[in-house]
């Protein structure tokens, strides 16, 4: 009587190698792509904050910006250019476009670019 021994499978250490590798450039992505999504947050989140505020609205617009620039500065924010956030006033309706990209350096030559595009609207009181 012999005994046949089923042979036994699984992942190879290549596999094993290959899966780690996979994961770790998808973690070293979403790493380095956390801190511009972090601040647009910030970012959004101070312009939208102006926007609901009725007494920041009663000023003119360039107390307004003043106050977003500050804003930015205590929470260690910036935008890469000033003119990334228009403010304009029409009809009574104050508009935020808030528009702007960051280049975010990858590996060796690779970058990647995130853009962002917000839209707010205020009525003046």
């Amino acid at each position: 009587m012999s005994v046949c021994k089923a042979r036994e499978q699984g992942a190879s250490i290549l596999s094993i190698l290959i899966v780690i590798m996979v994961a770790g450039v998808f973690f070293a992505v979403g790493f380095k792509l956390y801190t511009p999504y972090w601040q647009h947050q910030a970012i959004k989140s101070i312009v939208e904050d102006i926007s609901l505020e009725q007494n920041e609205l009663k000023k003119p617009l360039h107390e307004i910006r003043r106050d977003i620039d500050r804003r930015f500065g205590i929470n260690q924010v910036r935008l890469p250019e000033r003119e990334d956030l228009k403010i304009k006033l029409e009809e009574g309706v104050i508009y935020f476009d808030l528009k702007y990209e960051r280049r975010v350096p990858m590996f060796y030559n690779v970058d990647a670019v995130v853009k962002f595009e917000e839209h707010f609207e205020a009525r003046k009181p």
